[in-house]
């Protein structure tokens, strides 16, 4: 049977928490806003990080509370052994569709 393929968002947001040291809702927004040049709206970033959860690609842990009166603690996230199998998985079904596309040789331009 054939593994699910991570959508382009949901690839988004666990590359963004393997390249942050501190991975919580506001910081993967601003790794995909900066890295990517998309616009995440905070929404939609919960809400896909709670459907990775779901399926075991991530686990989330809360943080302690912020200094500030009244302050939230955050949720912090990271891949499981089976989100880091999903980006490589969906990395190489991508780097298969690309090669060999003879408009896509010669660079970006």
């Amino acid at each position: 049977m054939a593994r699910k393929l991570l959508t382009d968002f949901e690839l988004m947001i666990l590359l963004a928490i393997l390249r942050l040291d501190d991975a919580y809702g506001v910081s993967i927004a601003g790794e995909i806003e900066a890295t990517a040049g998309r616009k995440g709206m905070l929404g939609a970033v919960y809400a896909a990080l709670g459907r990775l959860e779901q399926q075991a690609l991530v686990t989330s842990s809360l943080g302690d509370p912020m200094p500030q009166r009244g302050g939230r603690a955050r949720q912090h996230f990271r891949l499981t052994a089976a989100g880091l199998r999903a980006v490589k998985d969906t990395q190489r079904a991508l780097v298969a569709l690309w090669n060999d596309v003879p408009q896509l040789e010669g660079g970006v331009g």
